[in-house]
């Protein structure tokens, strides 16, 4: 059965309990890169199961959702109340082609990206972190809930990354 928007937030923002949201995103690209260190890409490219994702596809759909976050934050500071779209993440899956993409190119991308966005996010002021948009699925979402998911996002990701390479699915 697929989680609701609610369900899928409380499971995410559950992952950072006690934790440093840009502690969390400053250190997964580093883990990303030891854990697939020394890994062939045919390895990284194979899907555990024909319904889940490879490492692979998840390395690209970490470079392409940190991309949107970046946007989606920009957009935040530069009209607060903004409305911000969700998207299909297996739908992108699909039509990016993250099957074909090299997975070392993607968690470089991931990584600039979100080095970028931690810039941003470092100078941002304390009233610019209650800044929020109105998302399509999960509605009122500030700069401060974002960010916290996004983390989320990556320790999710990082447990999947490691099953997968662990042979547990």
């Amino acid at each position: 059965m697929k989680e609701t928007p609610q369900q899928y937030t409380q499971r995410i923002v559950g992952y950072m309990e006690g934790k440093t949201p840009l502690a969390v995103q400053a250190s997964t690209p580093k883990k990303i890169e030891k854990l697939i260190k020394g890994v062939p890409s045919a390895k990284l490219k194979k899907r555990p199961v024909s319904d889940k994702w490879s490492v692979n596809e998840i390395l690209a759909h970490l470079a392409d959702a940190e991309m949107v976050g970046a946007f989606r934050m920009r957009l935040i500071l530069g009209a607060p109340g903004t409305p911000v779209a969700a998207f299909d993440q297996d739908s992108w899956v699909t039509s990016g082609h993250y099957e074909k993409r090299d997975p070392r190119k993607s968690l470089e991308l991931f990584r600039t990206v979100r080095e970028a966005n931690l810039a941003l996010l470092k100078s941002l002021t304390p009233e610019q972190w209650s800044h929020y948009g109105m998302h399509s699925e999960r509605g009122q979402e500030s700069i401060e809930h974002i960010v916290r998911m996004f983390a989320g996002h990556d320790l999710n990701h990082l447990k999947q990354i490691e099953g997968i390479l662990a042979g547990r699915t």
